[in-house]
């Protein structure tokens, strides 16, 4: 993987920081991205150039704002020594951890939501694309949840699972259409994986229980950044157009429906 330029959005911390860690590890030079954690950003980009012996740089940008998605991309093909950005980790996106009802959404919580989960998603692969034809390899990773590729219902989180449903239909599409250019393109569909969980290896957290798991252990930063490392692969050009769950079997949406139908029942 030496001499492939990496950008991961939202990489300062938690999942993105992991799989950037990950790619360095492999000798990827890395494109860090952060809105508002500039030290971390900058520290990390420290860090992995001593660790890994690559090139690291951090870039700041809302991936809400059509603006910063431009000016990001445009910062990111001018640092790579190639002038192309062969590997794009989408894994950015605001999120509201409150449970809402739709009615309950503000209009520019709506908005928010949809262009930094899926309009500043594509418009990233967009600016991306050119290069990654150019030299006629590529691979593309977006960031979902946990089952989403089936498309159900999950009360109190209609936007954000919205917009990611709509993703996983763009990631398929794409994945066609690029195939041919040597770019392969998945999602990657993370469980729940929890606070500093998202920074830790699987030898971290394999002898701790989680009674919600089907699998009996938390999940790992490091559970989510394999599977990625491993979609990037040269030899895994034979593999496209995925819906990834990296879940240990947990499935949050029925536990949200779970959790309403109780809450609703306890009322009446």
């Amino acid at each position: 993987m030496k001499g492939k330029t990496a950008l991961v959005t939202g990489s300062a911390k938690g999942l993105g920081k992991m799989t950037a860690q990950t790619l360095a590890q492999m000798g990827c030079d890395i494109v860090l991205n952060y809105k508002s954690s500039e030290q971390e950003a900058l520290q990390l980009a420290a860090e992995i150039q001593q660790q890994y012996g690559v090139r690291a740089i951090a870039i700041g940008a809302d991936i809400a704002v059509q603006s910063d998605v431009a000016q990001l991309a445009a910062q990111a093909l001018a640092w790579s020594l190639t002038g192309s950005i062969e590997i794009l980790i989408n894994n950015a996106g605001p999120f509201i951890r409150e449970r809402r009802l739709f009615a309950d959404y503000a209009p520019d919580e709506i908005i928010g939501l949809v262009n930094g989960n899926l309009l500043g998603v594509m418009l990233l692969d967009h600016h991306l694309l050119p290069g990654m034809r150019k030299q006629q390899w590529g691979r593309i990773i977006h960031f979902g949840f946990g089952h989403a590729g089936e498309g159900r219902a999950w009360p109190h989180r209609a936007v954000y699972a919205s917009a990611k449903t709509g993703l996983v239909s763009f990631t398929k599409t794409l994945a066609v259409e690029e195939a041919s250019s040597g770019i392969t393109v998945h999602m990657v569909c993370p469980g729940d994986i929890r606070g500093v969980n998202k920074e830790r290896t699987i030898e971290e957290v394999a002898g701790e229980q989680d009674e919600e798991s089907p699998r009996g252990r938390p999940g790992s930063g490091e559970d989510v950044a394999r599977v990625i490392a491993f979609l990037c692969l040269p030899q895994s050009d034979y593999l496209t157009g995925n819906i990834v769950d990296v879940t240990g079997g947990f499935d949050p949406i029925k536990t949200s429906i779970k959790s309403s139908s109780n809450a609703a029942a306890g009322t009446q």
